[in-house]
């Protein structure tokens, strides 16, 4: 069949595929060779659970052969190469990097130094770091500060934006929520950062052995397995921070796809409840979360990073819109977007699709800018803020 994008003519269609071919090869050889080469390359794939933690593992009814499953029958990413999507990477057109820089709150920390007044606000630090306070407790999500979502700090995924609120600057948290071990979630130099704090990391199973590598004391790791909980606080004051089902998968290296648990988190306070789904596909799990748990006054979706060829491992904005539906959400503060190229799509098209169809389903959003600190049930921050960006880099400004 005569393949109309690269032209007719076997020679010409072979030339351009091996050439395109060894570009990858390429740029992956010396991918791998700034990573070793940077000096914590080997230390960020982590370690492998073992021991007392890997018989916990084991009891898991979702561990298999040494890998934890999904349970709704997920497709993963596909095996081998796909031509049409690596066509996709190498000559499609999309924007995937933001034309000028993006707006930010100026002063988030004298935004968080004053309460919320309603009990529950969420302030989204780019990508999927985001900090809730949740009736008189701070819980910090997925925190990545690091300059890459990668094994090397010379290669990889680079940040849009530097973080709206310097890590030196964040207030204390009582407790870190982990969702999974891929990097642009689980960033080696911001644990090793948070050490000092003497904070709690709350991981699913398996994920506690990387933590303990990078310097953080056993005792302040927990790990659970879905529909576990534990809580901060008691009596009245009490936070149940509840691992959910989560469709996606884990590894960090090349050889232990799986070995990890992958989580979402349910947090429920005695006056507010909030869902952060970490990455997930859409599984009918979800239903059952809502059914439990539901309805929430604000969930955290991830929205960015989809393609076909990856299987139901990512949402997209079509998607989290039925998700934040079947927990039964309030609100959608939509994330995993805007910070890193992670896809084959335009930097701001999951904004895009997500508003446009919010308003046909009459989903409320918010889409508060990086940093901004929004209180879900007393206000709107809805401004489609990225248009601006695109706006002002065709004017030749910068937001």
């Amino acid at each position: 069949m005569r393949n109309v994008f690269l032209g007719g003519g076997r020679p010409k269609r072979r030339s351009r595929w091996r050439y395109a071919l060894g570009v990858v090869g390429l740029g992956a050889g010396v991918g791998a060779v700034l990573t070793w080469t940077t000096t914590d390359g080997l230390q960020s794939l982590g370690a492998r659970a073992e021991g007392a933690r890997l018989e916990r593992m084991q009891a898991s009814p979702r561990y298999q052969d040494g890998v934890f499953l999904n349970t709704a029958g997920a497709t993963l990413p596909r095996n081998g190469p796909d031509w049409g999507t690596l066509k996709e990477l190498l000559f499609g057109t999309q924007q995937r990097t933001p034309p000028s820089a993006l707006p930010m709150e100026r002063n988030v920390a004298a935004a968080l130094a004053k309460p919320p007044e309603s009990g529950l606000r969420v302030t989204w630090l780019g990508h999927s770091t985001l900090l809730v306070e949740l009736d008189g407790f701070r819980i910090l999500t997925d925190p990545i500060w690091g300059e890459r979502a990668s094994p090397s700090t010379i290669a990889g995924p680079k940040r849009f934006h530097p973080p709206p609120l310097p890590l030196e600057a964040l207030p204390d948290v009582d407790a870190v929520l982990l969702s999974h071990d891929h990097y642009d979630h689980l960033d080696m130099p911001t644990i090793r950062a948070l050490v000092p704090r003497q904070v709690k990391f709350y991981v699913p199973l398996g994920v506690g052995a990387h933590l303990e590598k990078w310097g953080v004391p056993a005792e302040r790791v927990v790990e659970l397995d879905w529909w576990q909980e534990v809580s901060l606080g008691e009596g009245e004051r009490r936070l149940r921070m509840v691992a959910t089902p989560a469709q996606h998968f884990s590894g960090r290296g090349l050889t232990d796809r799986d070995s990890t648990s992958w989580t979402s988190w349910t947090l429920l306070g005695p006056r507010h409840r909030v869902f952060f789904s970490g990455d997930t596909g859409l599984t009918e799990e979800f239903a059952e979360v809502g059914r439990r748990f539901g309805p929430f006054d604000v969930t955290m979706f991830e929205v960015g990073a989809f393609h076909p060829s990856w299987g139901s491992i990512h949402l997209g904005p079509h998607q989290a819109l039925k998700a934040h539906e079947m927990v039964r959400g309030r609100a959608l503060l939509p994330i995993h977007w805007g910070t890193f190229n992670l896809a084959l799509h335009a930097w701001d098209a999951p904004a895009n699709e997500l508003a446009a169809e919010a308003r046909e389903r009459g989903v409320s959003l918010l889409t508060p800018v990086l940093g901004r600190p929004v209180e879900p049930t007393r206000e709107r921050a809805d401004t489609a803020w990225w248009s601006t960006v695109r706006t002002a880099a065709v004017a030749g400004d910068t937001p």
